[in-house]
């Protein structure tokens, strides 16, 4: 398992970077062949789109956020709703868990009760030129079951085959820490308008604050080194079936899983991370979304 994991993360890689060097090469050509100035390349967007938007709900066997797994033993609902104007979006994300149990990187505030505990709220702005997207943005985590923060992020993809994504995240108030998330994806038709969806990822956290300390035998309690550590992988599978115009249901599972030995380790039975250690977990269920 071991062996097929690192694969994973190295044909991510190397998925990623192939289309960035066909980037510079293009680069190359356009500078040999020119027709306009470097200022005029650089700052052609795509036609802009109109307003557009998309609302949902998931509804899940338990809720996953970067490998750490914040409900089990129940099946939680998340609505949201997503805006863009132009190359602007915001978009509100939240979650319902029917009955909140603990887990080894999740404290319920009121155990065995249902629970709204998390709302959160995201503003971006993308930039494209040609098949490469740029999109940088804020994110406010609105938890009851941890401190409210804020991240601010950057993602660059690319559309081509896979559409290779890489994504930096920085939380900039309670948590301060640097996670960076590599993720591919690609859908393949079958029948009537369905697609088989297929998609993976890859995460690295570094933490660069007291919060982010491992556990220690010595000390016996979170007095070690910052965790840093290729830490989450994820593969998933799922369909899009549309049901009518504008409509449609997504059944999908994912797999995640500890990328190393930092991500999963326990030390005298307490989680090396302070956030708690990473499991081999399955998480299906199904989204169903309107689009406008």
């Amino acid at each position: 398992m071991r062996n097929l994991k690192t694969v994973v993360v190295l044909v991510m890689m190397l998925t990623f970077c192939l289309p960035f060097a066909a980037v510079a090469e293009q680069a190359d050509e356009k500078e040999t062949h020119k027709t306009e100035s470097p200022k005029e390349v650089l700052l052609v967007h795509a036609e802009e789109p109109p307003i557009s938007g998309s609302v949902g709900l998931g509804v899940f066997n338990r809720y996953v956020f970067r490998g750490y797994e914040l409900s089990t033993d129940s099946f939680v609902v998340q609505p949201y709703v997503s805006v863009s104007y132009k190359y602007f979006s915001a978009s509100f994300w939240g979650n319902i868990d029917s009955e909140e149990n603990p887990t080894q990187s999740f404290a319920p505030d009121r155990a065995d009760e249902k629970s709204f505990n998390e709302t959160d709220l995201t503003l971006s702005y993308t930039f494209v030129i040609d098949k490469l997207s740029l999109t940088g943005g804020y994110i406010y985590y609105g938890t009851k079951y941890t401190a409210e923060t804020e991240e601010l992020f950057l993602t660059m993809s690319y559309d081509t085959l896979l559409k290779p994504a890489l994504s930096v995240y920085r939380d900039i108030t309670e948590y301060p820490g640097t996670y960076v998330n590599l993720s591919v994806a690609h859908s393949i038709p079958l029948v009537k308008d369905i697609t088989l969806d297929l998609g993976a990822s890859a995460g690295y956290f570094a933490g660069d604050y007291d919060y982010w300390n491992t556990y220690e035998s010595s000390t016996g309690d979170y007095t070690g080194d910052k965790y840093s550590a290729f830490h989450d992988g994820m593969v998933k599978a799922g369909l899009t079936i549309p049901v009518a115009e504008n409509i449609s249901v997504q059944p999908v599972v994912q797999y995640w899983f500890p990328l190393s030995g930092k991500a999963k380790r326990t030390v005298d039975g307490a989680s090396f991370n302070h956030n708690g250690k990473l499991d081999d977990t399955l998480v299906a269920g199904i989204n169903m979304t309107l689009g406008f």
